[in-house]
């Protein structure tokens, strides 16, 4: 799971649909990625179980198979957070203010 969320793009994916089910017009707008793009990583976040899909009409919406998931980042980004700023490093802005907000 970790490989498959090593790629900044599907991280961006996940942490954008957080706790909530969204749609690909969604995501798009949420991480200015194209369609096309966020279409080719929803694939393999679904397909590594990472991702479900429900159908609703004329649209799919994404939501994580497991919602736990957020935590698990959440955490990994505050044991991490240690180690960037000994490093001088800046954590990414999208991810850790996501994942703030996915915290609560």
């Amino acid at each position: 799971m970790l490989k498959v969320l090593g790629e900044p793009n599907r991280l961006d994916i996940v942490l954008s649909i957080g706790r909530n089910s969204r749609s690909v017009t969604e995501i798009v707008n949420l991480t200015n990625l194209s369609q096309t793009l966020v279409s080719f990583h929803l694939k393999a976040l679904r397909n590594n179980g990472i991702l479900r899909s429900e159908r609703d009409g004329p649209f799919v919406f994404y939501m994580l198979a497991d919602k736990s998931i957020v935590d698990l980042l959440y955490d990994l980004s505050r044991a991490v957070a240690p180690l960037k700023a000994s490093e001088n490093e800046e954590a990414p802005a999208m991810s850790g203010r996501v994942l703030e907000n996915q915290r609560r």
